[in-house]
């Protein structure tokens, strides 16, 4: 499968600060990438270099397969990008806001570039908006608006920092289908978030930035596959130690978890000793785990789904 987004050595420093520390990142086409890691941790520094927006001080960036920034004035136009929340005229109406940016953009007729600017806001949710200006919008508003100006062109590739800030539990849910629907239509998606609960809902590979480096990229079901272990509730605990002895790993209150990877086995050897049990399933790390492991303390700061 070919690279949309891949650096080799990627090094941004500020004086003596590394900010971020020679990561290679390796996006795919059809992927929607989780970019993960918590606040300070290089995030946004590293989607600036991937834009051009800010030079690497060394290695190497390259976007739809050629390299960046050189290629920007070719490239750019075929990716929608939403960088440390949206920029926007603050005196004009949102549409005049859209107007303005498509006007940038290839050719094509008034029709059409009207048609297009209501498409996208209605996929973003703000197809109703008035001729209020745009300083007169909610935090959640303007976000929606800059999503619509990064849909403006059709991207082939989608890379959004924070695209869910200022949005309420509702409006999460709406654009996380919006970005499943634009890539299954065949938009790569690149999402920087230190949001675990809306990676985990929406990404199919993860990268782990932690203080500048990229200590783990993977496919998210590998991430969390089972571990070969089976969780086992049960109101006696202590008695599954003495039916499958030397196959517990550890007990937490009512929860056990045991060696072997055949609930169905382990419960039939529990029920036959009489111990009742309320609940069975396969061990699998969450993505909170998988983190914190990866990243270590630092990893506190990157939110886990409530």
């Amino acid at each position: 499968m070919s690279a949309v987004i891949r650096t080799t050595g990627l090094v941004k420093r500020y004086g003596r600060l590394r900010a971020v520390d020679g990561i290679d990142l390796d996006v795919r086409a059809g992927d929607v990438y989780g970019f993960l890691g918590a606040n300070g941790s290089g995030k946004t520094t590293t989607v600036r270099m991937l834009l051009g927006l800010v030079l690497p001080t060394a290695g190497e960036v390259e976007l739809l397969g050629e390299r960046m920034p050189r290629a920007g004035r070719r490239v750019l136009p075929r990716v929608g990008a939403l960088v440390e929340g949206p920029a926007h005229h603050g005196h004009l109406s949102g549409r005049a806001n859209l107007s303005l940016i498509d006007a940038a953009g290839p050719g094509g007729s008034g029709r059409t570039r009207r048609a297009r600017i209501e498409e996208v806001l209605d996929q973003v949710g703000l197809g109703g908006i008035d001729r209020r200006p745009v300083r007169a919008y909610s935090l959640g508003m303007r976000q929606r608006l800059g999503l619509a100006a990064a849909l403006l062109r059709r991207p082939e590739l989608l890379v959004l920092d924070e695209p869910t800030n200022g949005l309420d539990p509702q409006g999460i849910t709406e654009i996380r289908e919006l970005l499943l629907e634009l890539n299954r239509r065949g938009t790569t998606v690149f999402l920087s978030s230190h949001l675990l609960a809306e990676v985990e809902q929406l990404c199919t590979r993860v990268g782990v930035l932690d203080r500048g480096r990229l200590v783990l990229q993977d496919e998210l079901v590998r991430l969390t596959a089972p571990t070969g272990a089976t969780v086992v509730s049960t109101p006696e605990a202590g008695r599954v130690r003495a039916v499958l002895d030397g196959r517990v790993l550890g007990v937490d209150g009512d929860r056990v978890v045991v060696r072997g990877a055949d609930p169905a086995e382990v419960n039939a050897r529990l029920v036959a000793a009489g111990v009742p049990v309320s609940a069975l399933a396969l061990q699998r790390p969450t993505l909170e785990e998988v983190v914190l492991a990866a990243a270590g303390t630092s990893a506190d700061r990157v939110e886990a789904p409530r």
